[in-house]
């Protein structure tokens, strides 16, 4: 058979495979309220989750429970819902408040790795050196292929204490609160709560280049990265959980496609057009015996080209950080600015606003050629810069 079709791999996501009613002909709550730690978690915390579940218009108690975690990002998030047909809701996020070892999955015992992949809860311990836990069945099918054939280890929980050396620690307050949902969601008969543990937020920029990062350096985890990739962004589009097997090369196989994402209506922008030259037509001077006087000579006039170069940063497009626009304006002979243009530099954006600051100027000495007030051209040239 191309898949090893087992309890364990079987039973590692699949929704349909909880049962409807309990299996266990004891009470499994008064079972663990049987404990003096546990049972006084329960007195301080059931009634305040009951409330934050009401808040939520969730429906207490919880019937069916996933459990995701994510490495490099520090967080175990709680997903909800009440029956098989619903989609789960998220319900609560916690910190995960220490990591052992790196990205990648688990192989051997004392690597102080978190195993990567699809788990479920197979044993509560209320009687934990770590406050509460709740045991995952690592080595599941795919470490027992991949992994040390003789020692691939084991012992990994979700646990208090807020210390680890390859489980998923939480604080004390918090694994009270897990673990009286879990036991809820186990009496209510979720047989197998399953728990996802990811290398990263898949959805989180940093996140993404640091597992990049990673890749480039090991390239072969590039495969069992991808395989998670697959089933976080399945759950991202249905809220639902996939089928996942195992095949005989140890290696996660999702069964489905993604869903097709929706088409996303594109939004064409019209590109800006120049901003259209009023010519001078006023006759041009091309020799004078004073050149005209921006008011408060030239120390002012440099003042307004500085302040300009900064002013105009903001109209850069995205990706230019710096550029050298040319201007050239005429001051006719009342000293008023006219035929303002670019002709050289710039973007359109940038360079409409340097034309309409340039006509805006106030009024100059003018130039004076034979004792007579004269039009003259002139250029400047302009550094904008971020």
């Amino acid at each position: 058979m191309r898949y090893l079709l087992i309890v364990a791999a079987i039973l590692l996501i699949h929704e349909a495979a909880f049962p409807q009613s309990a299996v266990s002909n004891f009470n499994f709550i008064e079972y663990q309220r049987s404990f003096p730690r546990l049972n006084e978690a329960w007195k301080r915390k059931e009634d305040t989750l009951m409330k934050q579940f009401q808040e939520k218009g969730l429906a207490w108690p919880v019937k069916f429970m996933y459990l995701r975690s994510f490495k490099f990002d520090s967080k175990l998030e709680v997903w909800v819902k009440n029956n098989r047909n619903e989609k789960f809701k998220l319900f609560k996020t916690y910190k995960v408040c220490a990591l052992a070892g790196t990205l990648g999955p688990k192989r051997m015992q004392g690597d102080y790795q978190v195993p990567e992949g699809f788990y479920y809860i197979n044993e509560f311990n209320p009687k934990s050196n770590y406050h509460l836990s709740l045991g995952l069945n690592y080595p599941n099918t795919s470490d027992r292929i991949l992994g040390d054939s003789l020692q691939p280890g084991g012992d990994i929980y979700i646990h208090g204490s807020c210390v680890t050396t390859g489980c998923i620690p939480i604080n004390d307050q918090q694994i009270e609160e897990l673990y009286i949902l879990a036991s809820h969601a186990r009496s209510q008969g979720q047989d197998f709560i399953p728990v996802h543990i990811f290398p990263i937020q898949f959805n989180t920029a940093k996140s993404n280049d640091y597992l990049a990062k990673y890749i480039k350096d090991f390239p072969e985890y590039a495969l069992l990265a991808n395989r998670l990739k697959h089933v976080y962004q399945y759950f991202e589009s249905t809220h639902e959980l996939p089928l996942v097997l195992v095949n005989k090369k140890g290696e996660y196989e999702v069964i489905g496609d993604l869903p097709p994402e929706p088409v996303k209506e594109v939004k064409v922008v019209k590109k800006r057009e120049p901003r259209p030259v009023k010519e001078f037509d006023g006759e041009l001077t091309a020799v004078v015996n004073t050149l005209p006087v921006y008011p408060g000579g030239s120390p002012a006039f440099q003042a307004f080209i500085d302040k300009l170069g900064k002013d105009m940063a903001e109209y850069l497009e995205d990706g230019q950080t710096k550029t050298y626009v040319m201007m050239e304006f005429v001051i006719d002979a009342d000293g008023k600015p006219a035929g303002v243009k670019v002709i050289k530099g710039g973007n359109n954006e940038l360079n409409d606003h340097l034309m309409e600051a340039f006509e805006k100027m106030p009024t100059w000495k003018p130039a004076v050629r034979q004792e007579k007030n004269v039009a003259v051209k002139l250029k400047q040239s302009i550094y904008v810069e971020k």
